[in-house]
């Protein structure tokens, strides 16, 4: 009986000894654990969170707005193929550089004409450093404005926000994310400077309600987003006002709102399907000067087209080679034409198949007329 005692009461007090083993090993081990293997990350979190402290909540805002958005930013490169003369071996040479940006999941990315202009290559490379290339799907040089498409899984294709420009005020903060100067992913600030300005594309034809910045925009900025304190899109920036070419505090956007109209005809065409007149149109303002007329002035009218259905005439040349002008197309509907730009901007408000009023000067006589619109 006293030997059962004692074995029971060594057994109780292995167990006691075990248990308590156990407990002191969980609570001391793991924080002599912690502080031997981890004191770099426990230093960092203690480093962020005071820097996080420190930042004020615009600067959380303007931060988590770069980091949020910047994925939906590309990089854009092109270069031209070139033979040697005595060789015949062809070489690849860089062309330039610029910014664009994610339009959807199918691998559309929006940037500017001019970034591509001229280029017999173009190569994507998306925010984790990934490079594709690219085939051109459309382009609008009267907006400078061009589609390309690339093959990317479609986790890494994060479409921007699309917002609005018909509601945007001068004074309102504005982001610009891009790749100046081949600098990849960099943020410049800066709110709008102005409204409704106007700038020659490279086509030669004005764009209309352009929106002036003074966030910086440089070379390489050119083709990236424009964007608003919510991270939407509202502007592809496209220039710079600069004797040198570097940012002289001006920059200019093309709004959301004429992009949203220009891309997904680009896609689905290759081109914009604009309603038109079916004429051709004296080029610059030489015969305009020299007759002194204003307006737009017909070269040309094309055969089986809205123009011609409705007895526009175009300019002559008799056999003793006097000309004979054309009509000088000088209001459609309610809009006053003043030159070729003029009538161009006009139609941009009609679709295909749509009646405009057409009033027109023959022989120094003012006539009217009515056209259907026809497709470019």
């Amino acid at each position: 009986m006293k030997s059962r005692s004692l074995i029971l009461s060594a057994f109780l007090l292995i167990t006691a000894g075990f248990l308590f083993g156990l407990s002191y090993d969980n609570f001391y081990g793991s924080n002599d654990k912690k502080n031997k293997e981890t004191p770099e990350v426990i230093r960092s979190q203690v480093v962020d969170s005071f820097a996080t402290e420190k930042l004020s909540e615009i600067e959380k805002s303007t931060i988590d707005l770069f980091e949020t958005h910047a994925p939906t930013v590309a990089y854009i490169t092109t270069s031209n193929l070139e033979r040697n003369y005595w060789s015949r071996n062809v070489s690849e040479i860089s062309r330039g550089s610029g910014s664009g940006f994610i339009w959807d999941q199918e691998g559309h990315i929006v940037t500017n004409f001019h970034v591509i202009q001229g280029a017999d290559r173009a190569t994507v490379t998306l925010f984790d450093q990934t490079t594709y290339e690219a085939k051109l799907v459309g382009i609008a040089p009267n907006k400078d404005l061009a589609v390309l498409k690339i093959e990317a899984p479609i986790e890494k294709l994060i479409p921007i926000k699309k917002g609005e420009s018909e509601n945007l005020r001068v004074g309102q903060s504005v982001f610009a994310i891009g790749n100046p100067f081949g600098l990849d992913y960099s943020l410049t600030t800066g709110i709008i400077s102005a409204l409704g300005r106007e700038i020659n594309s490279v086509a030669g034809i004005k764009i209309q309600d352009v929106i002036q910045t003074d966030a910086a925009i440089n070379p390489g900025n050119s083709g990236g987003p424009l964007l608003n304190s919510s991270g939407e899109l509202i502007g592809v920036n496209t220039a710079i006002y600069s004797p040198n070419g570097a940012s002289a505090g001006i920059g200019f956007s093309i709004p959301v709102d004429q992009v949203k109209w220009v891309v997904p005809d680009l896609i689905k065409y290759g081109k914009v399907k604009r309603a038109v007149l079916g004429v051709e149109l004296v080029r610059g303002t030489e015969a305009q000067d020299r007759f002194n007329l204003e307006g737009a002035l017909i070269m040309n009218v094309i055969e089986g087209k809205g123009a011609e259905k409705a007895g526009i005439q175009g300019t002559i040349r008799d056999k003793r080679g006097r000309i004979s002008l054309g009509d000088l197309i000088v209001q459609i509907n309610d809009v006053s034409v003043k030159n070729n730009t003029d009538l161009v901007l006009a139609l941009e408000d009609y679709e295909v198949g749509d009646e405009v009023e057409v009033q027109f000067l023959r022989n120094n006589k003012l006539r009217k007329t009515t056209v259907v619109l026809g497709e470019n």
